[in-house]
């Protein structure tokens, strides 16, 4: 367990807090490129933080105070203009320096629009997303991950703001057998409760084998913590020990096959953006992509209905059932009332890693992944069990014709698209709970 103290130093992410000094140090993802072509504004929330993000006419994006420096108008109503971010109210018009340029009601020779400047930070574009730098100047590189950069792919970005703290959802990442009982025993249960059957036909995926977990180990690495497991039946010749699963440092799980990332970007202490970021194979004679073109889609998130019951087709799948066990911890977890045992051995290097690169940044250094040098960034490679030739041991992971059944497989649009061209069942896509899990009781009428 870990005392109150140390769990506040590891979870609050505002201005001024050990961790807020830490994750400043990174760009974030803040929205997709396509959503700017459908809406040029959107507000945003990042580390504690409230901001508009948008893009003007000009095609130049910027990211500034949520208010208008005059009268406290919320710029998420204002104008694109070719050159700036203009306020409704009065016409106030803005930069992406936060710089005011135009006070059309003021004197045509006064200086004092040059007094005027909002706070903001730098934006970029890649891989299809929007990413936003809230740390010191010089700002580093925004790192390229080989899947942002990846060619010849197709990528859809799903999204949820989930109202529970940032490190219980990436902790979840540094424990390989909850998959064991959350993601496959629990499977079971949530399709009984469904009223279907282990291989019904009718729905849209099988019922996961539950097999136990003989070992699990993890390593530090170049770039974060590679998490391994022996299945029963399995020999560590196998791809999910020989290579792995890794956590990209600090907020980021690479995805088995090494098509994607679900990436956990702190809003505040008590909410995270949470985006699943995916790649899928296109035909190389295929026009690339545009990142403006990337789709995105809404994770549901679970909970009861009005009687308080759960509702189970918002837990018939990975990230349903990973959203319930991370709110149900609340909003964020009592560290220090949990009991820890040898399983959670991950956990635990984890939050070291955590503490040894707060005291970098407090330091002034660099903490482990911020790319200063463009040499060392074009692609970066990441270890995964999608490195192994032989893709057998993926059999469990989708339908026999290819077709995705876990994580938000149910939901991303690409692989919905899929399912409809190969004539296979496409999954309803329910709303959120009308109440959401949460810690303790389920109050209801």
């Amino acid at each position: 367990m870990l005392a109150q103290e140390v769990n506040e130093r590891l979870t609050q992410v505002g201005p001024g807090t050990p961790m807020g000094t830490l994750l400043r140090r990174y760009w974030f993802p803040v929205a997709a490129t396509s959503e700017l072509e459908e809406h040029p504004t959107k507000g945003v929330r990042l580390l504690g933080e409230d901001l508009v993000l948008y893009k003007d006419r000009s095609g130049t994006y910027g990211l500034v105070d949520w208010a208008c420096a005059h009268r406290r108008l919320n710029l998420l109503y204002g104008i694109p203009e070719e050159n700036g971010l203009r306020c409704p109210y009065h016409g106030w018009l803005y930069d992406e320096t936060g710089q005011c340029l135009e006070q059309p009601a003021e004197p045509p020779d006064s200086t004092f629009k040059e007094r005027v400047q909002l706070k903001s930070y730098p934006v970029t574009q890649l891989g299809g997303l929007l990413f936003a730098y809230l740390g010191p100047q010089p700002a580093p590189l925004v790192p390229h991950w080989e899947p942002m950069v990846r060619e010849h792919t197709a990528r859809d970005v799903g999204w949820a703001v989930v109202p529970c703290n940032w490190l219980q959802i990436m902790e979840n990442s540094l424990d390989p057998t909850h998959t064991e009982w959350l993601h496959r025993y629990f499977s079971h249960y949530a399709i009984e409760r469904l009223g279907k059957g282990k291989d019904d036909p009718s729905f849209w995926r099988n019922a996961p084998p539950v097999v136990p977990h003989v070992k699990i180990g993890f390593d530090v690495f170049d770039y974060g913590i590679v998490k391994r497991r022996v299945l029963q039946g399995d020999t560590e010749d196998h791809p999910n020990w020989k290579y792995g699963h890794p956590i990209v440092f600090p907020n980021m799980l690479h995805d088995r096959g090494g098509n994607g990332f679900q990436i956990r970007v702190p809003m505040d202490d008590t909410h995270t953006l949470y985006l699943w970021y995916q790649c899928h194979d296109t035909d190389p004679s295929e026009p690339p992509q545009r990142d403006e073109e990337v789709p995105t889609y809404t994770v549901p998130l679970p909970g009861v209905d009005l009687q308080g019951r759960p509702i189970w087709s918002l837990l018939d799948h990975n990230a349903g059932q990973d959203n319930m066990a991370w709110m149900s911890q609340g909003p964020v977890s009592q560290r220090w009332l949990e009991k820890l045992g040898e399983s959670d051995r991950g956990l635990i290097i984890y939050r070291r890693l955590l503490d040894q690169q707060i005291n970098v940044a407090e330091d002034g250094g660099d903490p482990m992944n911020v790319f200063r040098d463009p040499a060392t960034n074009v692609s970066i490679a990441l270890p995964s069990e999608g490195m192994a030739e032989d893709k057998s041991w993926q059999a469990g992971l989708q339908r026999a014709n290819g077709v995705s059944t876990g994580s938000t497989g149910k939901y991303s649009v690409i692989n919905r698209e899929a399912a409809q061209r190969k004539g296979v069942l496409v999954a309803e896509k329910p709303e959120s709970a009308p109440i959401p899990a949460m810690a303790g009781t389920h109050l209801v009428r």
